[in-house]
C-alpha cells in the first residue's frame, strides 16, 4: 500500500527513540533497549542516534552503564528538530516533480501539496517532545 506522507525509516527511528527518551527522564536506555522497545534494528538505531547526538539532541555515556538521555529538556525540542536533524532542512515544495512542467502557475493538484507541505511543517514544529511524553508509558519498560 503506497502512503501519501513518506518518512524515512532513519527520521521515524529519531521521532520514536526520542519520544521514548522523553517518558522517562530518569532513566538511561542503551541503543538495543530503544531498538526492543520500537522494534527496529541496533545497528541502524546506533547510526540515527549518532546523528542525534552530533546535533546535541542526545547525550550519550559509554561503558556498561551507558546509554543515551535527551541533551535538552523535553519542552526545548520540537519534531522538527527531531527530523532535521536526521533529514536536513524540511522543503516546503509546491510540486511533485523536481522541474514543474506546468510553470508552477497551475498544479493538477491544485494547492493541495503546498497546503499539506505547510501542515506538516506546523505539526512539527508545534509539537514538542514534552507534548508526547505519554506515548510510551513508563510501566513498559519497567518490566
Amino acid at each position: 500500500m503506497a502512503k501519501l506522507l513518506k518518512i524515512s525509516e532513519a527520521a521515524t527511528m529519531a521521532l520514536h527513540s526520542m519520544v521514548l527518551l522523553a517518558s522517562d527522564l530518569k532513566k538511561m536506555l542503551t541503543t538495543q533497549e530503544m531498538a526492543d522497545e520500537i522494534h527496529v534494528s541496533a545497528n541502524h538505531l546506533a547510526k540515527v542516534l549518532q546523528r542525534l547526538a552530533k546535533a546535541g539532541l542526545v547525550a550519550a555515556t559509554r561503558g556498561p552503564k551507558g546509554g543515551f538521555v535527551l541533551g535538552r529538556a523535553p519542552e526545548t525540542i520540537n519534531l522538527l528538530d527531531v527530523y532535521e536533524a536526521i533529514e536536513g532542512p524540511l522543503e516546503s515544495g509546491a510540486c511533485l516533480l523536481e522541474v514543474p512542467v506546468c510553470g508552477g502557475t497551475h498544479c493538477i493538484l491544485g494547492g493541495l501539496i503546498a497546503g499539506l507541505n505547510q501542515q506538516v511543517r506546523d505539526y512539527l514544529t508545534q509539537t514538542r517532545l514534552s507534548d508526547l511524553y505519554d506515548v510510551y508509558p513508563c510501566e513498559r519498560r519497567l518490566a
